[in-house]
């Protein structure tokens, strides 16, 4: 028991190379934690060794030097908390005299060492309009002066929301301002557990696959389609897994599902091409190597009293053997490569994977249609794009084609929310869209029978009216 508790301890500890999140105020960054290595954060600058050992969530106040020091507590005595308060602000007027301290004092209280809860509450006392206020006007001020002045940060574990955010916050166009609501959806409405197969097809920068891979916790297998030539994982980086997450990743090019499919899929044609230009690679040194042994030949009469350098010796052979590392390293990556190749094939060969995720920036149709064959029967895939269109065209697509139920066009609305005694409200901005999400849920086709029903049906014969009757009847007649 004591063990288990050691290693839960040691787990919630910061500890050199892992990845963190920077919080300060609303704002997230992700770093890793190295050796004496400069951080520069909301104009910030400071090293993270200090906070190696310490427990996640702690907060920091960065000092003099970029060092970190442990945020003391707050004492429950505090004077910013016990104040004055006025009835009503009818009576202030915003003119901009009611602070007493200039930009150069506040300056100077900078360098005589004060730190930013001093400042602030330096700006409380000095502020001729702050006992006016209401209790709640007080709470705001004092709010806003500390997010400009005060310079803390806690560093927190990497997770989904906390990175979603991060994204979403600070770049949401690298991961196609796939917003963290919709991002939750995604993981819900894909049926994301422990121990299942997923294929997983994003260009949101890695975070779809690292939300679903921290969802299954190590446990199954997850194949990632990439377009290109490799696949983009720095969003999945940030999350820190173990080592043997990674053992549960696998992925294949999105340009040989259709030689996949068809059958045609030729494992060794890297391994040709590798071995094509080792053997190019051993011709020509073997020509250089005679050419050069010829030329020694026909040289050698000549140069009979010319002394051999021994450095120059020295340093061609190093460069020789430079060749052949290089190439030996580049045979062995080929390898692997392929290695990861085979095993990704076999996985979809089986055309029994247990969902399907695609967030991408390309047209999700062609893609959906591809991917979907190698979904089992009666299970849940999910399609998020930014835009609304191209979902009703895989929506319309899916209709006609079959093979899918229960499809569901989604629009993700989210609205903050100010929950505060005498003062729940919801907040006055808002995200203007998350984003639109296709769902469904895949089921057996027999293309062969459907094909014959389609053929053997004949068009209804066409209904007569009765004055097209009658006369038919009196032209017999």
């Amino acid at each position: 028991m004591a063990e288990c508790i050691n290693d839960s301890d040691a787990e919630s500890r910061i500890s050199y190379g892992d990845y963190v999140v920077l919080k300060r105020g609303d704002v997230f960054k992700s770093v890793q934690i190295e050796n004496k290595k400069k951080v520069i954060f909301e104009k910030q600058w400071f090293f993270l060794d200090k906070a190696v050992g310490q427990l996640y969530g702690t907060m920091f106040e960065i000092e003099a030097g970029g060092s970190l020091k442990l945020k003391a507590a707050k004492r429950t005595g505090d004077s910013m908390d016990s104040k004055e308060a006025g009835q009503d602000n009818r009576h202030i007027v915003d003119d901009g005299r009611s602070q007493k301290l200039t930009r150069d004092d506040i300056e100077t209280l900078k360098e005589q060492g004060l730190k930013g809860q001093e400042i602030v509450q330096q700006l409380i006392d000095n502020s001729t309009t702050f006992k006016d206020k209401t209790e709640f006007a007080q709470e705001k001020y004092i709010k806003k002066k500390k997010k400009k002045y005060e310079s803390d940060i806690t560093i927190l574990k990497p997770s989904t929301r906390l990175l979603a955010m991060m994204y979403h916050g600070r770049e949401p166009g690298k991961i196609c301002h796939l917003r963290y609501d919709t991002l939750a959806q995604i993981l819900t409405l894909g049926n994301i557990h422990a121990g299942s197969k997923i294929i997983v097809f994003e260009t949101c920068a890695g975070l779809v696959l690292g939300s679903v891979m921290e969802r299954m916790g190590g446990y199954g297998s997850v194949i990632q389609m990439y377009p290109g030539g490799g696949p983009t994982r720095a969003g999945m980086e940030s999350f820190g897994f173990p080592s043997h997450f990674h053992e549960t990743l696998h992925e294949f090019p999105l340009c040989k599902v259709n030689a996949l499919l068809a059958g045609t899929l030729d494992l060794s044609e890297k391994d040709a091409d590798s071995q094509a230009n080792g053997s190019g690679n051993g011709r020509t040194e073997s020509s250089q190597e005679t050419s050069g042994v010829s030329e020694e030949k026909s040289a050698e009469p000549q140069s009979m009293e010319v002394s051999v350098d021994p450095q120059e010796e020295m340093r061609r052979a190093e460069r020789e053997r430079l060749r052949e590392q290089r190439a030996q390293e580049k045979k062995v990556k080929m390898e692997e490569k392929r290695k990861k190749l085979a095993s990704a094939a076999a996985l979809l060969e089986g055309r029994n994977a247990d969902g399907l995720v695609i967030a991408s920036r390309f047209h999700p149709c062609p893609v959906l249609m591809s991917l979907l064959k190698f979904v089992a029967p009666s299970r849940p895939f999910v399609v998020y794009c930014q835009y609304r269109e191209p979902l009703i065209e895989c929506y319309t697509k899916l209709r006609e084609q079959g093979g899918a139920i229960s499809l569901r066009l989604t629009d993700s609305w989210l609205r903050h929310y100010q929950v505060l005694p005498n003062r729940t409200h919801p907040v006055l901005l808002m995200s203007g869209g998350g984003g639109y999400l296709l769902s469904g849920t895949t089921v057996a086709l027999d293309t062969a029978k459907a094909r014959n029903q389609h053929k053997s049906e004949e068009p209804v014969a066409k209904r007569l009216k009765l004055d097209e009757i009658s006369s038919s009847c009196d032209s017999s007649a």
